[in-house]
Protein backbone atom coordinates (compact mmCIF):
# COMPACT_ATOMS: atom_id res chain seq x y z
CA UNK A 1 0.00 0.00 0.00
CA UNK A 2 1.54 3.47 -0.78
CA UNK A 3 2.65 5.63 1.82
CA UNK A 4 1.69 8.81 0.60
CA UNK A 5 -0.98 10.27 2.70
CA UNK A 6 -2.66 12.84 0.12
CA UNK A 7 -3.60 12.78 -3.53
CA UNK A 8 -5.30 15.79 -4.89
CA UNK A 9 -6.93 16.34 -8.61
CA UNK A 10 -9.30 18.39 -10.85
CA UNK A 11 -11.06 17.35 -13.82
CA UNK A 12 -13.37 18.79 -16.05
CA UNK A 13 -16.00 16.48 -18.43
CA UNK A 14 -18.85 17.49 -20.84
CA UNK A 15 -22.45 15.72 -20.85
CA UNK A 16 -23.22 14.14 -23.72
CA UNK A 17 -26.48 14.32 -25.86
CA UNK A 18 -27.18 10.96 -27.05
CA UNK A 19 -28.84 10.17 -30.86
CA UNK A 20 -28.92 6.64 -30.24
CA UNK A 21 -29.45 6.10 -26.94
CA UNK A 22 -29.02 3.20 -23.80
CA UNK A 23 -31.88 1.75 -21.87
CA UNK A 24 -31.14 -1.56 -20.15
CA UNK A 25 -28.76 -3.67 -19.04
CA UNK A 26 -27.98 -7.20 -19.51
CA UNK A 27 -25.94 -6.50 -16.23
CA UNK A 28 -27.18 -3.99 -14.00
CA UNK A 29 -23.86 -4.23 -11.31
CA UNK A 30 -21.81 -3.80 -14.28
CA UNK A 31 -23.63 -1.68 -16.27
CA UNK A 32 -23.22 -3.77 -19.58
CA UNK A 33 -25.90 -2.01 -22.00
CA UNK A 34 -28.45 -3.99 -23.83
CA UNK A 35 -27.81 -2.12 -27.31
CA UNK A 36 -24.85 -0.18 -28.66
CA UNK A 37 -25.57 3.91 -28.34
CA UNK A 38 -23.45 7.04 -30.52
CA UNK A 39 -23.63 10.60 -28.74
CA UNK A 40 -22.31 14.42 -29.02
CA UNK A 41 -20.06 15.53 -26.39
CA UNK A 42 -21.63 19.06 -25.29
CA UNK A 43 -18.88 21.86 -24.85
CA UNK A 44 -21.41 24.19 -22.29
CA UNK A 45 -22.84 21.68 -20.31
CA UNK A 46 -20.43 20.14 -18.17
CA UNK A 47 -19.14 19.39 -14.13
CA UNK A 48 -16.34 20.08 -12.66
CA UNK A 49 -14.45 18.17 -9.72
CA UNK A 50 -11.42 18.18 -7.37
CA UNK A 51 -11.18 15.50 -5.25
CA UNK A 52 -9.12 15.13 -2.50
CA UNK A 53 -7.37 12.00 -0.52
CA UNK A 54 -6.44 12.44 2.78
CA UNK A 55 -5.96 10.63 5.68
CA UNK A 56 -7.39 12.99 8.18
CA UNK A 57 -10.92 12.62 6.53
CA UNK A 58 -13.13 9.98 8.42
CA UNK A 59 -15.13 9.35 5.78
CA UNK A 60 -15.65 9.93 2.29
CA UNK A 61 -17.63 13.07 1.73
CA UNK A 62 -19.33 14.43 -1.61
CA UNK A 63 -20.36 18.09 -2.47
CA UNK A 64 -22.57 19.07 -5.26
CA UNK A 65 -23.29 22.67 -6.48
CA UNK A 66 -21.90 23.98 -2.91
CA UNK A 67 -24.82 21.53 -1.19
CA UNK A 68 -23.61 17.88 1.01
CA UNK A 69 -25.13 14.99 -1.55
CA UNK A 70 -27.73 12.92 0.07
CA UNK A 71 -26.33 9.25 1.60
CA UNK A 72 -27.73 7.68 -1.92
CA UNK A 73 -25.20 9.63 -4.09
CA UNK A 74 -22.19 9.76 -1.59
CA UNK A 75 -22.65 5.90 -1.23
CA UNK A 76 -22.82 5.94 -5.35
CA UNK A 77 -19.24 7.69 -5.52
CA UNK A 78 -17.66 6.20 -2.91
CA UNK A 79 -18.46 2.89 -4.37
CA UNK A 80 -17.17 4.34 -7.35
CA UNK A 81 -14.16 5.31 -6.17
CA UNK A 82 -12.95 1.91 -4.44
CA UNK A 83 -12.45 0.35 -8.23
CA UNK A 84 -9.67 3.15 -8.57
CA UNK A 85 -8.17 2.78 -4.92
CA UNK A 86 -7.77 -1.11 -5.54
CA UNK A 87 -6.34 -0.42 -8.59
CA UNK A 88 -3.80 2.19 -6.81
CA UNK A 89 -3.38 0.28 -3.86
CA UNK A 90 -4.39 3.58 -1.71
CA UNK A 91 -7.08 3.12 0.93
CA UNK A 92 -7.60 7.12 2.45
CA UNK A 93 -11.41 8.84 2.01
CA UNK A 94 -11.99 11.33 -0.17
CA UNK A 95 -13.49 14.60 -0.07
CA UNK A 96 -15.21 15.57 -3.50
CA UNK A 97 -16.50 18.97 -4.57
CA UNK A 98 -18.04 18.88 -7.76
CA UNK A 99 -20.04 21.57 -9.71
CA UNK A 100 -22.29 21.58 -12.64
CA UNK A 101 -22.93 24.28 -15.55
CA UNK A 102 -26.81 23.09 -15.94
CA UNK A 103 -29.67 21.43 -13.76
CA UNK A 104 -28.38 18.21 -11.81
CA UNK A 105 -30.74 15.49 -12.31
CA UNK A 106 -33.20 16.91 -14.84
CA UNK A 107 -32.30 14.94 -17.86
CA UNK A 108 -29.20 16.70 -18.71
CA UNK A 109 -26.94 13.39 -18.25
CA UNK A 110 -25.31 15.11 -15.20
CA UNK A 111 -24.61 11.32 -14.10
CA UNK A 112 -22.33 11.02 -17.38
CA UNK A 113 -20.40 14.36 -17.18
CA UNK A 114 -20.47 13.49 -12.92
CA UNK A 115 -18.80 10.32 -13.50
CA UNK A 116 -16.45 10.87 -16.17
CA UNK A 117 -15.24 13.60 -14.47
CA UNK A 118 -14.72 12.08 -11.13
CA UNK A 119 -12.85 9.19 -13.02
CA UNK A 120 -10.57 11.33 -14.66
CA UNK A 121 -10.09 13.22 -11.42
CA UNK A 122 -9.48 10.31 -9.44
CA UNK A 123 -7.06 8.26 -11.51
CA UNK A 124 -4.79 11.50 -11.95
CA UNK A 125 -4.74 12.07 -8.44
CA UNK A 126 -3.96 8.59 -7.78
CA UNK A 127 -1.36 8.82 -10.50
CA UNK A 128 -2.83 5.89 -12.95
CA UNK A 129 -1.67 6.13 -16.16
CA UNK A 130 -4.76 4.44 -17.74
CA UNK A 131 -5.60 4.75 -21.30
CA UNK A 132 -9.13 6.31 -22.85
CA UNK A 133 -10.44 2.88 -23.37
CA UNK A 134 -9.99 1.92 -19.86
CA UNK A 135 -11.06 5.63 -18.18
CA UNK A 136 -14.60 4.65 -20.28
CA UNK A 137 -14.79 0.97 -18.85
CA UNK A 138 -14.13 2.88 -15.56
CA UNK A 139 -16.37 5.78 -15.59
CA UNK A 140 -19.10 3.39 -17.07
CA UNK A 141 -19.01 1.48 -13.68
CA UNK A 142 -20.77 5.22 -12.17
CA UNK A 143 -22.71 5.77 -15.01
CA UNK A 144 -23.51 3.76 -18.45
CA UNK A 145 -23.62 7.09 -20.26
CA UNK A 146 -20.48 8.18 -18.39
CA UNK A 147 -18.82 5.76 -20.66
CA UNK A 148 -19.35 8.28 -23.62
CA UNK A 149 -18.06 11.52 -21.81
CA UNK A 150 -14.70 10.28 -21.35
CA UNK A 151 -14.50 11.28 -25.20
CA UNK A 152 -14.94 14.49 -27.17
CA UNK A 153 -16.84 15.02 -30.11
CA UNK A 154 -18.90 12.07 -31.48
CA UNK A 155 -19.06 8.87 -29.87
CA UNK A 156 -19.71 5.17 -29.84
CA UNK A 157 -20.31 2.67 -26.62
CA UNK A 158 -19.79 -0.33 -27.80
CA UNK A 159 -22.07 -2.61 -25.69
CA UNK A 160 -19.81 -5.98 -25.43
CA UNK A 161 -20.53 -8.87 -23.13
CA UNK A 162 -18.22 -8.25 -20.80
CA UNK A 163 -16.51 -5.69 -18.76
CA UNK A 164 -13.40 -5.61 -20.94
CA UNK A 165 -15.73 -4.93 -24.12
CA UNK A 166 -17.70 -2.73 -23.16
CA UNK A 167 -16.38 0.88 -23.40
CA UNK A 168 -16.84 3.97 -25.89
CA UNK A 169 -14.61 5.31 -28.37
CA UNK A 170 -14.47 8.84 -30.68
CA UNK A 171 -15.49 8.22 -34.00
CA UNK A 172 -15.17 11.69 -35.00
CA UNK A 173 -13.59 14.65 -33.50
CA UNK A 174 -15.68 17.96 -32.19
CA UNK A 175 -14.68 19.79 -35.65
CA UNK A 176 -16.12 17.33 -37.56
CA UNK A 177 -19.72 18.73 -37.56
CA UNK A 178 -20.74 22.50 -36.33
CA UNK A 179 -23.99 21.04 -34.60
CA UNK A 180 -25.69 22.60 -31.91
CA UNK A 181 -28.06 21.80 -29.19
CA UNK A 182 -30.11 24.14 -27.94
CA UNK A 183 -31.35 22.31 -24.70
CA UNK A 184 -34.76 23.92 -23.74
CA UNK A 185 -35.15 23.46 -20.06
CA UNK A 186 -38.77 22.82 -19.74
CA UNK A 187 -38.30 21.61 -15.32
CA UNK A 188 -34.69 21.96 -13.60
CA UNK A 189 -36.34 19.93 -10.69
CA UNK A 190 -34.84 16.52 -10.25
CA UNK A 191 -36.88 13.65 -11.99
CA UNK A 192 -38.96 11.47 -9.79
CA UNK A 193 -37.13 7.95 -11.51
CA UNK A 194 -33.79 8.15 -12.82
CA UNK A 195 -31.88 6.85 -15.07
CA UNK A 196 -30.03 4.02 -12.59
CA UNK A 197 -33.93 3.08 -11.81
CA UNK A 198 -35.30 3.08 -15.21
CA UNK A 199 -32.41 0.34 -16.80
CA UNK A 200 -33.64 -2.43 -14.96
CA UNK A 201 -37.68 -1.72 -15.33
CA UNK A 202 -36.64 -1.64 -19.59
CA UNK A 203 -37.22 -5.42 -19.92
CA UNK A 204 -40.81 -5.12 -18.67
CA UNK A 205 -41.97 -2.92 -21.89
CA UNK A 206 -43.89 -5.23 -24.20
CA UNK A 207 -42.35 -3.15 -26.84
CA UNK A 208 -38.57 -3.47 -25.90
CA UNK A 209 -37.47 -6.60 -27.82
CA UNK A 210 -38.84 -4.36 -30.89
CA UNK A 211 -36.82 -1.72 -30.01
CA UNK A 212 -33.25 -3.69 -29.80
CA UNK A 213 -34.36 -5.23 -32.73
CA UNK A 214 -35.24 -1.78 -34.04
CA UNK A 215 -31.57 -0.71 -32.74
CA UNK A 216 -30.12 -3.14 -35.38
CA UNK A 217 -30.34 -0.83 -37.89
CA UNK A 218 -31.24 2.36 -36.26
CA UNK A 219 -27.28 2.72 -34.84
CA UNK A 220 -25.36 1.52 -38.41
CA UNK A 221 -27.84 4.07 -40.20
CA UNK A 222 -27.22 6.53 -37.65
CA UNK A 223 -23.87 6.31 -37.46
CA UNK A 224 -23.55 6.65 -41.22
CA UNK A 225 -25.89 9.92 -41.07
CA UNK A 226 -23.15 11.15 -38.51
CA UNK A 227 -19.99 10.36 -40.77
CA UNK A 228 -21.69 11.89 -43.76
CA UNK A 229 -22.84 14.86 -42.05
CA UNK A 230 -26.30 14.13 -43.05
CA UNK A 231 -28.77 16.74 -41.37
CA UNK A 232 -32.13 15.46 -43.05
CA UNK A 233 -31.17 11.61 -42.39
CA UNK A 234 -29.58 12.24 -38.86
CA UNK A 235 -32.75 14.42 -37.85
CA UNK A 236 -35.64 11.34 -38.77
CA UNK A 237 -33.44 8.52 -37.16
CA UNK A 238 -33.30 11.02 -34.11
CA UNK A 239 -36.60 11.64 -33.46
CA UNK A 240 -37.79 8.57 -34.12
CA UNK A 241 -35.07 7.14 -31.81
CA UNK A 242 -36.34 9.66 -28.67
CA UNK A 243 -39.74 8.41 -28.83
CA UNK A 244 -39.10 4.63 -29.02
CA UNK A 245 -36.89 5.13 -26.07
CA UNK A 246 -39.84 6.99 -24.04
CA UNK A 247 -42.51 4.05 -25.48
CA UNK A 248 -40.44 1.84 -23.98
CA UNK A 249 -40.22 3.68 -20.56
CA UNK A 250 -43.77 4.44 -20.69
CA UNK A 251 -44.82 0.89 -21.08
CA UNK A 252 -42.46 -0.38 -18.59
CA UNK A 253 -43.66 -1.62 -15.37
CA UNK A 254 -44.59 0.19 -13.60
CA UNK A 255 -44.68 3.07 -16.08
CA UNK A 256 -42.10 5.94 -16.24
CA UNK A 257 -43.40 9.54 -17.78
CA UNK A 258 -40.51 11.63 -18.31
CA UNK A 259 -42.55 14.09 -20.57
CA UNK A 260 -44.56 17.21 -19.49
CA UNK A 261 -47.57 19.19 -21.18
CA UNK A 262 -44.40 21.42 -22.30
CA UNK A 263 -42.32 18.68 -23.58
CA UNK A 264 -45.09 17.42 -25.73
CA UNK A 265 -45.98 20.80 -26.60
CA UNK A 266 -42.35 22.36 -27.71
CA UNK A 267 -42.50 19.31 -29.93
CA UNK A 268 -45.47 20.30 -32.03
CA UNK A 269 -43.88 23.56 -31.70
CA UNK A 270 -40.87 22.44 -33.73
CA UNK A 271 -43.04 20.52 -35.78
CA UNK A 272 -45.11 23.69 -36.58
CA UNK A 273 -41.87 25.67 -37.58
CA UNK A 274 -40.82 23.16 -40.00
CA UNK A 275 -43.58 23.02 -41.94
CA UNK A 276 -43.94 26.68 -41.85
CA UNK A 277 -40.59 27.53 -43.14
CA UNK A 278 -40.66 24.32 -45.48
CA UNK A 279 -37.26 23.78 -43.87
CA UNK A 280 -36.47 20.37 -41.91
CA UNK A 281 -32.96 21.68 -41.45
CA UNK A 282 -34.67 24.14 -38.62
CA UNK A 283 -34.20 21.34 -36.06
CA UNK A 284 -35.49 18.04 -34.71
CA UNK A 285 -35.76 16.98 -31.04
CA UNK A 286 -34.46 14.26 -29.31
CA UNK A 287 -34.94 13.67 -25.24
CA UNK A 288 -33.33 11.93 -22.57
CA UNK A 289 -34.76 10.25 -19.42
CA UNK A 290 -36.32 13.65 -18.27
CA UNK A 291 -38.51 16.27 -19.40
CA UNK A 292 -36.20 18.87 -21.11
CA UNK A 293 -35.77 19.13 -25.02
CA UNK A 294 -32.44 19.26 -27.47
CA UNK A 295 -33.09 20.77 -30.31
CA UNK A 296 -30.26 19.82 -33.02
CA UNK A 297 -29.80 21.75 -35.70
CA UNK A 298 -27.41 23.80 -36.70
CA UNK A 299 -25.37 27.54 -36.41
CA UNK A 300 -27.48 29.98 -39.22
CA UNK A 301 -31.09 28.90 -37.17
CA UNK A 302 -30.14 29.32 -33.65
CA UNK A 303 -31.03 32.98 -33.25
CA UNK A 304 -34.31 32.89 -34.79
CA UNK A 305 -34.84 29.31 -32.57
CA UNK A 306 -33.85 31.29 -29.29
CA UNK A 307 -36.53 34.04 -30.39
CA UNK A 308 -38.96 31.29 -30.49
CA UNK A 309 -38.25 29.24 -27.48
CA UNK A 310 -37.94 32.55 -25.25
CA UNK A 311 -41.66 33.52 -26.22
CA UNK A 312 -42.61 29.76 -24.66
CA UNK A 313 -43.56 30.68 -20.69
CA UNK A 314 -42.95 26.95 -20.43
CA UNK A 315 -39.39 26.99 -21.56
CA UNK A 316 -37.44 28.40 -18.44
CA UNK A 317 -33.96 28.50 -19.84
CA UNK A 318 -32.15 27.51 -22.61
CA UNK A 319 -28.64 26.16 -23.35
CA UNK A 320 -26.45 26.45 -26.78
CA UNK A 321 -23.83 23.50 -26.75
CA UNK A 322 -21.76 22.72 -29.49
CA UNK A 323 -19.29 19.81 -29.91
CA UNK A 324 -17.27 19.75 -27.21
CA UNK A 325 -13.61 18.11 -25.74
CA UNK A 326 -13.59 14.57 -24.14
CA UNK A 327 -12.36 14.68 -20.21
CA UNK A 328 -9.59 16.37 -19.12
CA UNK A 329 -7.49 17.95 -16.01
CA UNK A 330 -7.58 21.51 -14.72
CA UNK A 331 -4.39 23.27 -12.93
CA UNK A 332 -6.93 25.48 -10.88
CA UNK A 333 -9.34 23.35 -7.76
CA UNK A 334 -12.34 24.06 -6.57
CA UNK A 335 -10.85 23.64 -2.75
Amino acid sequence: MSSQNEYKATAVAGSNIAFVKYWGNMDDSLRLPMNGSLSMTLDAANTTTTIHFHADYKADRLTINGHRANQAATQRAAYHLEHLRQMADVDLPAKIVSTNSFPTGAGIASSASGFAALTVAAAHALNLDLPEAELSRLARLGSGSASRSISGGFVEWFPGGRHEDSYAVQIAPPEHWNLVDIIAIISAEEKEVGSTAGHPLAHTSPFYQARLGELQTTLPQMRRAVLERDFEAFGELLEAEAISLHVAAMTSNPRILYWTAGTITLMHKLQEWRNVNRNPAVGYFTIDAGPNIHIMTTAEHVPNLLEKLNQLSFVQDTLVCHPGSGAHTLSDHLF
